[in-house]
This record gives C-alpha cells, sequence and structure tokens, in this order.
C-alpha cells in the first residue's frame, strides 16, 4: 500500500466517524484500492442489532457527499458500503467474545487432537483459548493457533 492509499484510508476514516456515530454503527473494515485511474472503496459496517440496506444507503449516500466535497480521492472511484455478512470472520478476540453461542469454523496452523478444522458452537473465550463444542467432542484452541475464523450459518 503506498503512502497516499494510507492517506486516504485516514481521511476516509475521520470522515466516516461522525457517519457512524449517528447511526450507531461501527466500522468492521475498510479497503482502498487504488489502481490506476479507477479505484475502490470498500466500508464494512457493522452494529450489535445487524446492518441493514438503509443503514448501508445513508452511510453511503452521506460519505460519497463528504468525499466529494473533500476531494480525498483524486481519481475516479467506486464506493461500496457494507455489512462484514453472515459468515464474516472472527480477527480478534472481542469478535471472540462477541459472538459467544454462535455456530464457527476455525482452521488451525497446527492440529489439536489430530484435526485443524472446528465446526461446532463457540462455548466461551477466555485466557487466550476459544472452547468449541463440535460433533465430536469439545476443544479448547489456543487463539495463538488460530489461522483462520469464521462465523458459520447454523441451518
Amino acid at each position: 500500500m503506498s503512502a497516499s492509499d494510507q492517506d486516504i484510508i485516514f481521511n476516509v476514516k475521520e470522515l466516516l466517524e461522525p457517519i457512524l456515530a449517528e447511526y450507531r454503527l461501527e466500522l468492521y473494515d475498510l479497503v482502498f484500492k487504488g489502481t490506476g485511474r479507477k479505484g475502490m472503496l470498500r466500508v464494512y459496517i457493522d452494529s450489535e442489532d445487524g446492518v441493514t440496506i438503509d443503514d448501508c444507503a445513508n452511510v453511503s449516500r452521506e460519505l460519497g457527499a463528504l468525499l466529494d466535497i473533500y476531494d480525498v480521492i483524486e481519481d475516479s472511484y467506486t464506493l461500496e458500503v457494507s455489512s462484514p455478512g453472515l459468515t464474516r470472520a472472527l480477527r480478534n478476540p472481542v469478535d471472540f467474545i462477541r459472538f459467544i453461542g454462535k455456530k464457527v469454523k476455525i482452521k488451525t496452523e497446527i492440529d489439536i487432537e489430530d484435526k485443524n478444522v472446528f465446526i461446532g458452537k463457540l462455548l466461551e473465550y477466555e485466557n487466550d483459548c476459544a472452547r468449541v463444542e463440535t460433533e465430536s467432542g469439545t476443544y479448547v484452541i489456543p487463539y495463538s493457533h488460530i489461522e483462520k475464523a469464521n462465523l458459520e450459518l447454523d441451518l
């Protein structure tokens, strides 16, 4: 990422914070890919109560207007505002705590009891470990060994 891309992300976050506060939303992720004359700005928003299409439309409209006023991105770009989705990544301990009781899929860097993929209910997150109940048993997975973790659809 070039310094100008970092500046763009910083400036977008500055403009975005009051908009998200107004709608009681939080920033989940922000990605800018400036490729030549056509860039892509993706804003992922979230909230405890979930994100609606209206939330995305409101943030997109207000952020788009501010980006144009302040000319944050000089070249042409596409703005996308969406939620992280139903199978969102669990990226840090706070995410694990937030989604206790939900179905998760965790892939580990090393085998734990001869397994490295665990799909089941996240029972707890304590002492930097996730405890997951799967069909084959309950496993304690150290956060330091987690390669990737996502919510899983519970059908």
